[in-house]
């Protein structure tokens, strides 16, 4: 969600810290602002908008300064305006402090610091936090603001900055992430690391439950209690053009056309030359997974959708009975474990919040904990039993496109993994998806082909005010994250239908012209999608199907046809995606929406 950065050093704070604001306006935000300290007070600027409108009010009256802290904002607490945007401050002008994650018992904390005397600018919780270290301040600001947060209740992400210590930033994380970048002579903070990448690739990731003490020359780790800590220093292997457009007219673009490299990336090492699949991250051996007995994939969003791919393939092949379940309800439902039941949650940045308290929730529980991440030292990464990670690189487009590909990938290669160890599975389907796995980066390779014929599609239907999407088994799965993806960047209203369940009320939906993308890529399944196209044509809506290259029935089904590279059917939502990814991109392109960026959305979701 927000973003944050903090700077000290010798440089001029506002460029660093406006310079890491803008590697971070991925992570979606509604306003923007910076503190600096001018050798005098903390100056403060701030913006509703994008992070250009806090620039031009920066153009000639800029903030002069080494030190400062800056800020994009998602709104939780107060409408998107400028005075609810960060850094906030006390009632002296004497601290300002930026904020990701939520403080739960700010109401009471505020009531009780405006019966003190402290007077409330803002409707955010944020303030509460300044007020609270102005009410403490001891003479020193991290003594001061670990006793703050002893009293604060949530998850968050805090940096503080102080006029009357300001050779020093402190930083903490509860449950919301923070990293500390390292220079010679001069340090940095930051929510997420490509903020960082222009100054250093050295960081250190602060733990749930820490804190540090930040100055030009040296930086302390501690516990929340006090209790030094020893950190070991990250060193980042990231080319910093993996995070920008690298010629491409948006992100979401770019990491479409990665697609082909980031599943070969994630299939490196992960197939041996005796036709198996090799996750050493685990180490597994037979007795170990014979004993999983019960699987749960908890996820949100698109990884969901990754997870409802990943049920069928592990039943098949593993006869495990699979479970998949959204975040934001596992956790409430009361869940049934058994003694060896095993949680898969999936997140491409390992801190979705909803994901990661599922995480908790289940080890508490006594369940054992593999996650599916692409980031490398993550709160869920750290968190879990096990961890596989999916390297598809650096994601920067709210809408997710290469992380649900790999996401894909190491679901198939855990499916073959287990059946292997437990002999569960006739080895012929086992060498069907494997060999379609090794196939998988040419076939996605080929079906960015199909680009030019999805944005004539796209074109065509981009004002129509509703589309649907139909399929059945794997092809439905893939029906829902396609429907997703053009709902969440180009905002027609999409929805995803089992086909065989048309009958049941949907058909009432399907009128002249409506848009239906049909999927029909599941070979035992295939007359009966047939059957539901002609129900659906026989309403006249215009269909678009998306089939096996060599179909020639399917032209006298559908209005048009997409014909994709022939693989294996278990392996058809990784191809299947690609193209749906394009039609929402050029939708979206038609209807003149921010592509990276859509409304209300975020890319990290850091609180419930």
């Amino acid at each position: 969600m927000c973003g944050i950065v903090g700077y000290i050093g010798e440089r001029q704070a506002q460029q660093v810290l406006l310079r890491g604001l803008e590697k971070l306006e991925y992570r979606g935000y509604d306003s923007a602002g910076i503190a600096v300290f001018d050798g005098g007070a903390i100056r403060v600027k701030k913006r509703l908008g994008r992070l250009v409108n806090l620039e031009e009010t920066l153009n000639g009256h800029g903030l002069a300064g080494t030190v400062g802290i800056g800020h994009t904002r998602w709104a939780t607490h107060g409408r998107p305006s400028d005075v609810n945007a960060h850094p906030h401050g006390d009632c002296s002008g004497r601290f300002a402090v930026v904020h990701n994650g939520i403080i739960e018992n700010y109401l009471k904390l505020r009531e009780e610091l405006q019966a003190a005397g402290h007077r409330f600018r803002s409707e955010t919780d944020t303030e509460v936090v300044a007020h609270l270290i102005e009410s403490l301040y001891d003479g020193n600001l991290l003594r001061t603001v670990l006793r703050a947060v002893s009293t604060l209740r949530g998850a968050f992400a805090l940096v503080v900055m102080s006029a009357d210590e300001p050779g020093r930033l402190v930083a903490v994380r509860k449950h919301s992430p923070l990293v500390i970048g390292l220079g010679d002579g001069e340090n940095f903070i930051a929510s997420d690391i490509p903020a960082l990448l222009s100054y250093t690739r050295r960081v250190y990731v602060l733990e749930e439950g820490e804190a540090a003490d930040v100055t030009a020359d040296r930086v302390i780790c501690c516990r929340l209690d006090g209790t030094p800590v020893e950190k070991d220093v990250l060193r980042i292997t990231w080319d910093v053009r993996a995070a920008e457009k690298g010629g491409y007219d948006h992100f979401m673009l770019k990491e479409i056309y990665e697609q082909p490299k980031a599943v070969a990336d994630t299939l490196t090492g992960r197939l041996s030359d005796d036709n198996r699949a090799v996750l050493p991250e685990l180490g597994w051996d037979a007795e170990q997974a014979l004993k999983v007995d019960r699987i749960h994939i908890v996820a949100c969003g698109t990884a969901y959708h990754a997870g409802m791919v990943g049920r069928q393939i592990l039943e098949k092949l593993t006869r495990i009975p699979v479970e998949v379940e959204v975040a934001s309800e596992y956790r409430y439902r009361d869940p049934i474990y058994t003694d060896h039941t095993l949680v898969v949650v999936i997140s491409q940045s390992g801190e979705t919040a909803d994901t990661l308290a599922a995480l908790r929730e289940a080890k508490a529980r006594g369940a054992q904990v593999m996650a599916i991440t692409n980031v490398v030292g993550s709160s869920v990464a750290r968190e879990a039993d096990h961890v596989v990670i999916t390297w598809a690189g650096p994601e920067i487009a709210v809408a997710s496109t290469k992380a649900y590909t790999t996401q894909l990938v190491v679901l198939y290669l855990f499916a073959c993994y287990l059946a292997q160890l437990r002999g569960t599975a006739e080895p012929t389907v086992i060498d069907e998806v494997l060999a379609g796995l090794r196939d998988l980066p040419d076939a996605v390779s080929q079906v960015l082909d199909t680009a030019p014929a999805m944005k004539a599609f796209a074109q065509k239907f981009a004002w129509k005010e509703s589309a649907f999407f139909i399929g059945r088994g794997l092809d439905y799965v893939a029906a829902l994250e396609g429907a997703l993806k053009l709902k969440e960047i180009s905002y027609i209203h999409a929805e995803a239908y089992a086909a065989g369940e048309l009958k049941h009320g949907t058909l009432a939906l399907i009128t002249e012209g409506v848009p239906v993308i049909a999927l029909a890529t599941q070979d035992h399944l295939y007359e009966k999608t047939v059957s539901n196209m002609k129900e659906i044509k026989a309403r006249d809506a215009h269909v678009l199907a998306l089939t096996w290259a060599g179909d020639e029935e399917m032209a006298s089904v559908a209005d048009e046809v997409l014909y994709l590279p022939r693989i294996s059917s278990w392996l058809a939502p990784a191809v299947v995606a690609v193209p749906l990814q394009l039609l929402a991109y050029y939708a979206a392109m038609e209807r003149g929406n921010d592509v990276d960026k859509p409304r209300n959305l975020a890319k990290s979701v850091t609180v419930e």
